[in-house]
């Protein structure tokens, strides 16, 4: 009778342990603020793992998204002397800690008080005022036995200085024609209400200063994803050594910094970001040009830019298509939506992970050999904050607001299931094709002819596929579009000619300048 009375007890304790047993694993990293730090602190709190002994600071790798693993919390105000846990089971990549083989590892802890690890870490590490640890070896580790592994935030990313091939008397001679103007917009101050500037580097050619009456076409310059001022700054004056060299005509190349804190604005109008578009042609344009002596008409405004930069003066010619006269973009992000790197957003139940048969939708590629998927870079994205990264910068030029402020989600971070209302909106405002389609009879008289694309027929990202519908739009239209697809160039080769990494900058400019000064062909020396 007293084994009957106990039977109900034991099959409740054998579910709950049954229960416990399944409950996913919790590994914890503890992790201090080291004693040079007497203020609390806050941002999102890092911890990569890398497995191996390589004895050096841990990046993350964009082409390797699932070699180094990644867990993040988000913290306020942390006081020092107060150790923080975190899990790194509850938010992590590309899987939780405990589910990985024992073996040797190494950790380090990065707190990104900038918040912008998503935009520039992600590919070049730290930024300057972010802390970090030491690199601490965890040799023949076991994930969950033993105590929790402890970092302690000791260091400061200092200030870096912009990467530069050049010489020091080519430095200091494009020193002296490089000049910062730093623009405190109206419109874009009334929409978010605190002053917001629009900067750019201004590089006027060799010989501005001993030609006083001599005006410039002028060429306005933006960065890709990822891009800051200061990486802008060190590509105008390659510009200008290539000025210098002879092997560019003389124009005046206006970098324009199109970077913030939530990815990049692309210069375009958005309910989000705000109306960049507008700021640029009607407010910054018009304060620049009177300052140096530019040509100051479309048929000396010229566009170029790759990557986001590429698809940000792309959208810049085809909304604004009097005032300037033609862009060169090359390996822009999407400009057909129906190969958004790949996947056709208007299909039904589109979804970003996975193609209608199962498998996995690709996002990086080396020519033949996939490097990454699309679910891959948005879970890793996910882990490392809100704000910046590829896929949320795209949302937060393209989409509807939603009811929180934010942008709403074009598709599912867990399941891949895109948005068809979001997409709508994508469509109608910023599917470049779908709007050139929709505004020929209007737009096309002054965009005939101007749009120059460039691109590899092996781009990393898969740009080459909407790049080849665009055109067929525009050929449709008989819009007398430019379109070079370069074999077997990558996103990162493209510019490449012979054994000059840059080539194609010359090629670009050549073509501006013809169009700018008919009938003074430029040929480089």
């Amino acid at each position: 009778m007293r084994v009957r009375k106990n039977l109900p007890l034991l099959a409740i304790l054998l579910c709950l342990a049954t229960a416990i047993a399944q409950q996913p694993q919790h590994l914890f990293f503890r992790v201090d603020l080291g004693p040079r730090f007497t203020a609390p602190v806050s941002g999102r709190l890092l911890v990569l793992l890398r497995p191996g002994i390589q004895g050096k600071d841990i990046d993350l790798n964009p082409f390797q998204p699932t070699s180094i693993s990644v867990a993040a919390k988000e913290i306020y105000y942390w006081k020092p002397g107060t150790p923080v846990d975190i899990d790194t089971d509850e938010l992590a990549f590309p899987a939780g800690f405990s589910s990985l083989t024992p073996g040797d590892y190494e950790a380090q802890a990065v707190l990104d008080v900038n918040y912008n690890y998503n935009y520039t870490g992600a590919s070049s590490g730290p930024s300057e005022g972010d802390l970090y640890s030491a690199v601490v070896p965890l040799k023949a580790w076991t994930p969950g036995q033993g105590a929790a592994p402890q970092l302690t935030l000791t260091g400061v990313i200092p200030a870096t200085k912009p990467r530069t091939q050049l010489s020091e008397e080519q430095r200091n001679a494009a020193d002296a024609a490089t000049h910062l103007e730093d623009f405190v917009s109206p419109v874009l101050t009334r929409f978010s209400g605190r002053e917001t500037h629009i900067r750019a580097w201004v590089i006027v050619p060799p010989g501005y200063s001993d030609h006083s009456t001599a005006r410039y076409p002028t060429v306005y310059w933006t960065h890709g994803f990822g891009g800051t001022l200061n990486s802008a700054k060190a590509v105008g004056q390659m510009l200008y050594v290539r000025m210098s060299e002879g092997k560019m005509p003389p124009m005046i190349w206006v970098m324009l910094d199109e970077s913030l804190p939530t990815g990049t604005h692309e210069f375009a109008d958005s309910v989000n970001n705000g109306p960049c578009g507008t700021a640029l042609t009607t407010e910054f344009i018009p304060h620049i040009e009177p300052k140096y002596r530019m040509d100051a008409k479309a048929s000396g405004r010229f566009l170029q830019g790759h990557s986001s930069g590429g698809w940000a003066t792309l959208q810049l010619q085809i909304n604004y298509p009097k005032f300037f006269g033609g862009t060169w973009s090359t390996s822009p992000d999407p400009s057909d939506f129906h190969a958004f790197s790949g996947v056709d957003l208007y299909a039904p139940h589109a979804n970003l992970y996975h193609k209608p048969d199962g498998g996995a939708i690709p996002i990086v590629r080396d020519h033949d050999k996939v490097l990454a998927t699309m679910e891959q870079l948005a879970k890793q994205e996910r882990v490392l904050g809100d704000y910046g990264g590829q896929l949320a910068s795209f949302e937060w030029v393209f989409s509807p607001r939603g009811a929180d402020g934010r942008p709403l989600q074009m598709f599912n971070r867990e399941t891949g299931d895109v948005d068809a209302g979001v997409v709508g909106y994508w469509g109608d405002h910023y599917d470049l094709a779908n709007i050139v389609q929709k505004n020929w009879a209007v737009r096309g008289p002054n965009l005939k002819g101007k749009i120059h694309l460039i691109v590899g027929t092996a781009d990393t990202f898969y740009l080459d596929g909407a790049a080849h519908k665009f055109e067929t739009v525009l050929n449709g239209l008989n819009a007398d579009p430019h379109f070079t697809y370069v074999e077997n160039r990558t996103h990162f080769d493209l510019y490449k000619v012979g054994d000059d990494p840059r080539g194609l900058f010359d090629t670009i400019a050549a073509q501006m300048y013809a169009v700018a000064r008919p009938g003074k062909q430029w040929k480089s020396k």
